[in-house]
């Protein structure tokens, strides 16, 4: 049998290694698990008990189909139902919108999912990706010299450049939208200072109102259809106009 110092030294070991879930009996012929009880009776430290407690959530959220972590790049421990949410599921805790049906870490209407993945050139199937243009897979040398005619693949490079330079640019507005916001919350608890409820519920507004114009940007690029895209681009300048007066 393991001392107890022999065990607490192995438990530390393992969990430090986030190891620790489904380990078994360090002795080769036993198979047995340690339990929870097992384990916070022999582990003395707080945080080593903190640690063990977090891979337990870890492993119970990897294995639960139905659940998942909030995807805020900013980081965010909160834990989501997906369950009959869509691709629009809002975070109770920080109001980040995730997308659940794809591996994108935000919601991304109007652009579907298979639009957020990479581009591929119909003529050599060249893929790269939307967002930093680099090959999705090994390196093309000839971007865009296909055997396609020229005058075709440089109209094709304007207006997928056109397209990414106004996305670009809704993404960078965003952020600073979430900057501002930012700023105005710290200034606004400060002492003998009035509400500015009313400024940060307009951040929030521009924040979301910039993540449509960038998504709407994918959405136009390879929607084909002349009829519908006619009213989504009397629809985005109408937003884009209010947008950038607010």
């Amino acid at each position: 049998l393991l001392s107890q110092p022999c065990w607490s030294e192995y438990l530390t070991t393992r969990i430090e290694q986030n190891m620790v879930v489904n380990c078994t009996c360090p002795i080769s012929e036993c198979h047995a698990q340690p339990t929870a009880a097992f384990i916070c009776s022999i582990i003395s430290s707080e945080d080593i008990i903190a640690k063990y407690e977090k891979a337990l959530l870890r492993g119970y959220v990897e294995c639960c189909s139905n659940l998942t972590w909030c995807t805020n790049p900013q980081g965010c421990d909160q834990i989501l139902l997906k369950d009959g949410l869509g691709y629009g599921a809002a975070c109770s805790k920080c109001s980040w919108i995730s997308c659940f049906n794809c591996n994108f870490p935000e919601a991304h209407y109007p652009a579907s999912c298979s639009h957020m993945s990479h581009m591929t050139c119909a003529k050599c199937n060249h893929g790269f990706c939307w967002r930093c243009l680099k090959p999705w897979r090994p390196t093309h040398k000839d971007y865009y010299n296909c055997s396609a005619k020229v005058s075709k693949a440089a109209w094709q490079e304007k207006r997928f450049q056109d397209y990414n330079e106004r996305c670009t640019f809704h993404h960078h507005a965003r952020e600073f939208a979430m900057s501002l916001r930012n700023r105005v919350s710290s200034i606004s608890e400060m002492p003998k200072i009035r509400t500015l409820t009313f400024v940060l519920d307009a951040c929030k507004v521009l924040e979301q109102a910039r993540k449509v114009l960038a998504y709407s940007c994918v959405y136009s690029y390879y929607n084909q259809d002349t009829e519908i895209m006619d009213i989504v681009e009397q629809q985005t300048e109408s937003l884009e106009l209010h947008t950038n007066a607010l």
